[in-house]
């Protein structure tokens, strides 16, 4: 026969995890608003992993082990989200000095190739990239070596992709690494 007390322990366990809403343990956001952090997480969901989407992600909001910043720029999108591009350059680097401060991961993804550079992507991959802890980025996007030069002093990986869902292949090998399992 079970115990009362066993009943009761068991009870207000399950009444403790039924309201208890667990983080995933990566965030993503834009840098820049454009629709590339939206294809990223597709690819994160098709890889069987969960992530905490928002693209006006806070420093406060932070509480993720790996942060993920897909950079390109869009004037629409900025528009779209009410900021302009000095505030979201303000937004990026408090977000990226918190997870610095708070030893978050933080991985810099540019997706859109040759196609998503120009002026405005390019003040936010200079924002960006010198924080980042590694970087994936398609073809194209580094044709003239900026991310390279950014990186330099510290010598941070640049994995290369062909394409959109090429990406899945670095970003599942990054993953791993910092403890992320993906399918």
């Amino acid at each position: 026969m079970v115990s009362v007390r066993k009943v009761f322990v068991a009870v207000c366990v399950l009444l403790c995890f039924a309201g208890a809403s667990f983080a995933a343990d990566i965030a993503l956001t834009s840098a820049g608003q454009s629709p590339d952090a939206m294809m990223v997480r597709v690819v994160l969901k098709k890889l069987g992993v969960e992530a905490d989407s928002d693209p006006l992600m806070k420093p406060e909001g932070l509480t993720q082990k790996i942060l993920i910043v897909v950079i390109g720029g869009s004037s629409k999108g900025l528009g779209a989200a009410g900021i302009d591009k000095d505030q979201e350059i303000a937004r990026l680097s408090a977000l990226l000095k918190a997870a610095a401060g708070k030893n978050v991961k933080i991985l810099a993804m540019h997706v859109g190739g040759e196609g998503r550079r120009g002026k405005l992507s390019d003040e936010f991959i200079t924002a960006v990239a010198p924080a980042a802890d590694k970087l994936v980025v398609v073809e194209g996007g580094n044709a003239d070596g900026i991310f390279t030069n950014l990186t330099k002093e510290k010598k941070t990986p640049i994995h290369g992709a062909p394409n959109v869902s090429g990406v899945a292949a670095p970003l599942k090998e990054i993953l791993a690494e910092w403890g992320i399992p993906a399918k």
